[in-house]
């Protein structure tokens, strides 16, 4: 498939990057394919549940990035992919896969997105989305007991133990690998109709 545009949307968790995402597919619809990093988490079949719920999810060896490297390319050649499915649930990948068709614009999404320098190659245009600690924070809480059904007190204890330290180490210093800026994430109504504005003029060639 040819004149594909990549976009890569990174930033800390609770950032934001989601609304974006979410925006531009109600804006496009079915000519955006959308690959979330978080979908490739490694598998810990061989593990115990407890011992999946210690493991470290922030940081990117927690990620198949060779895995989405490869299934990205396939988009950008125009191949459908299965996508493997995380189920949060159970802190594992599920056994199930979803079809992902290829099309004029691919957004790809995560925390950790622009660490790695294949993954961020393949893509035309990076946006970071900067939100403030305290919002992200409490927009973590909210997601993880509301949709993911954790408990406040352990969701607590991750920010402050891994989520806070691989931020810093990890997402913040990544920002330097983007070529547009977001503060205050899907809020930004500027920001996101330039980012529409792009997109359209992608796919009017």
């Amino acid at each position: 498939m040819a004149n594909i545009l990549v976009i890569g949307i990174a930033g800390g968790t609770g950032s934001g990057k989601t609304t974006i995402t979410r925006k531009i597919m109600e804006r496009f619809g079915e000519e955006v394919t959308v690959l979330y990093h978080d979908n490739y988490y490694k598998a810990h079949h061989d593990l115990t549940y407890e011992e999946r719920t210690k493991l470290n999810y922030d940081h990117p060896n927690a990620f198949d990035t060779e895995m989405m490297v490869e299934d990205l390319k396939k988009l950008r050649e125009g191949s459908a992919i299965e996508c493997p499915i995380y189920d949060y649930t159970i802190h594992d990948r599920s056994d199930d896969t979803l079809t992902i068709q290829p099309s004029r614009i691919i957004v790809v999404e995560g925390i950790l997105i622009f660490h790695e320098e294949t993954l961020r190659k393949l893509m035309d245009i990076k946006l970071f989305v900067d939100t403030d600690a305290d919002e992200r924070i409490l927009r973590r809480i909210l997601r993880d007991v509301n949709e993911r059904g954790r408990t406040l007190d352990s969701v607590i204890n991750q920010y402050l133990t891994t989520v806070k330290p691989m931020h810093e180490a990890f997402v913040e210093p990544s920002k330097r690998y983007a070529d547009v800026i977001i503060p205050v994430g899907g809020e930004n109504q500027v920001a996101l109709d330039m980012v529409l504005g792009r997109m359209s003029t992608h796919l009017a060639t």
